[in-house]
């Protein structure tokens, strides 16, 4: 194997030796990998010295140098192997304010994306669909969930593969896409039957009633809507973290949040509109609802071929299920505190509020999981570096008050949130959203939901991502349908709660109507 490396200057000890030669090579077309310096021992003899190129190794940087320092990994190593392809791009400088500056804008887009999709909840609830099948409500969040189950997934995947140099070519780039999108509608298929399941599940349980017509109808609206909204968000996904990546931006900080600004939007409207054409025919035209479900289920094998194709993505169609699938069923459970509350004058408000914090307190953590992801890959492979992934909890300063890049990060997103949620709220009470007075108590309740709800998150996220990675998992796989899972189970319960203890202090005013 050959082996390049530039000549050397001879280093002197004592400037008197002669000038160094270099050691023959062992063949032809051999560099040759040593250099041979003459100096004066003490007794004047001469004395060889034989200086052998050293490799350093970059992963003795610290951990906020590898993100930090543009550029510290290739002027530090002096390694002469080709066996490595070229060193990945490195990532930019980042500071707490240029974090921030990158966030704000998607974060606030996101935001106001789940502003509009609480407006759309809050005007389609009084729909004859979700008075009649009120198991729709369960659908809502484990189909708003989808974009922390496969988009966010996507984008987390997409940047990751963008940072590390693994879509640089047009081929790798394309192989990405089509392999990724390929997954996603797998995935959305599948998911979105499945929730239609758990719906049906979770609705039958309290009641003891069960309608196949209604199940029939639910199933074809869940797997309608999550194959549209997944094939419409994966595109915008590609087009943004391909767009970042030419203009300079991390798209760690950009690609989730805008991920979920038209997430969320998209796919509740979504699943209105298809749920409420449904519901027209289910009296006369019911055939329809297990054709909708068997032609999406017809299209499986194709996006199968598709994804298995890709090396990226053949892993992810084999062992990327679990996590999906719990997600799911955490979600279903949020849906059904929001099915029982929705429709109960004392929580007056709580479909406008509930995609808000809940989308909120998702679009935070995934930024978080993803930026420690790509951090971690920028190390090695997963399961590799076990000095970076703790076996044990990390300490909550660990987490939030370490100089770290990734506790930077971790306190940047959580000081966005009081200010964002207050721009939020704002924004509801000009709209006349929610059928309720925001009262100065109500707010203060809201706020300690919300920042437990985000504390909670950032810290189970530092956590997970590293047990992940220490057990061979990447987390860009595995760690985000959890953790927007567990956001939106945290934003629903902890509304909910404050909605029950402001409704015993007495300090709901509601004006509730159609």
């Amino acid at each position: 194997m050959s082996s390049k490396s530039e000549p050397k200057d001879v280093h002197q000890l004592n400037g008197t030796g002669p000038a160094a030669s270099l050691c023959s090579s062992d063949g032809p077309g051999r560099e040759p990998l040593a250099e041979t310096s003459e100096f004066l021992g003490p007794d004047g003899a001469g004395v060889d010295v034989v200086v052998i190129e050293s490799r350093a190794n970059a992963k003795g940087v610290r951990e906020e140098d590898a993100l930090l320092e543009n550029g510290s990994q290739s002027n530090e190593s002096d390694d002469i192997s080709t066996d490595r392809g070229p060193a990945p791009p490195s990532p930019l400088k980042e500071t707490s304010f240029s974090i921030g500056l990158q966030v704000l804008f998607p974060f606030l887009l996101a935001g106001f994306g789940t502003v509009a999709a609480g407006m759309v909840l809050d005007i389609v609830q009084h729909w004859d669909v979700f008075q009649k099948v009120t198991e729709v409500f369960i659908l809502v969040p484990a189909l708003l969930g989808l974009k922390g189950n496969l988009e966010m997934t996507l984008a987390s995947r997409l940047s990751t593969a963008a940072n590390i140099g693994h879509m640089d070519t047009p081929t790798e780039l394309w192989r990405m896409i089509t392999g990724n999108m390929a997954l996603i509608q797998v995935q959305a298929t599948v998911v979105g039957f499945l929730a239609s399941i758990a719906a049906v599940i979770f609705g039958w349980i309290p009641d003891g009633h069960f309608s196949i017509p209604h199940a029939f109808l639910l199933c074809a609206s869940s797997v309608a809507t999550a194959f549209i909204a997944s094939l419409v968000l994966g595109m915008i996904m590609i087009g943004v973290i391909i767009g970042s990546r030419k203009i300079g931006i991390n798209p760690d900080n950009v690609a989730t949040p805008i991920a979920a600004s038209l997430g969320d939007l998209i796919t509740l409207a979504l699943l209105s509109g298809i749920s409420w054409g449904l519901y027209l025919e289910l009296d006369d035209w019911q055939y329809i609802y297990p054709l909708v479900c068997a032609f999406f289920v017809a299209l499986l094998p194709v996006w199968v071929v598709l994804a298995r194709r890709s090396p990226a993505t053949r892993e992810v169609l084999y062992s990327g299920w679990e996590p999906v699938i719990i997600a799911m069923a955490i979600s279903s459970v949020g849906g059904l505190i929001l099915d029982k509350t929705v429709s109960d004058p004392n929580f007056a408000g709580m479909a406008v509020f509930t995609p808000v914090i809940n989308g909120v307190g998702g679009n935070l953590v995934a930024v978080q999981a993803s930026r420690i992801s790509t951090f971690l890959h920028m190390n090695g492979m997963p399961g590799e570096n076990s000095e970076q992934a703790p076996r044990r909890c990390p300490s909550p300063c660990t987490t939030f008050f370490s100089p770290d890049v990734n506790s930077r990060s971790a306190r940047v997103l959580f000081l966005l949130v009081v200010p964002g949620h207050l721009v939020f709220l704002y924004t509801i009470s000009c709209m006349q959203g929610g059928h309720t007075t925001l009262t100065l108590i109500f707010i203060v309740f809201y706020m300690t939901a919300a920042l437990l709800q985000v504390l909670i998150l950032l810290y189970i996220a530092d956590w997970m991502v590293h047990w992940m990675w220490g057990r061979g998992l990447d987390p860009d796989n595995f760690s985000i349908p959890y953790l927007t899972a567990l956001g939106d189970l945290l934003g629903t319960g902890l509304l909910a709660l404050s909605f029950h203890v402001l409704w015993l202090i007495g300090d709901r005013d509601t004006d509730v109507g159609d």
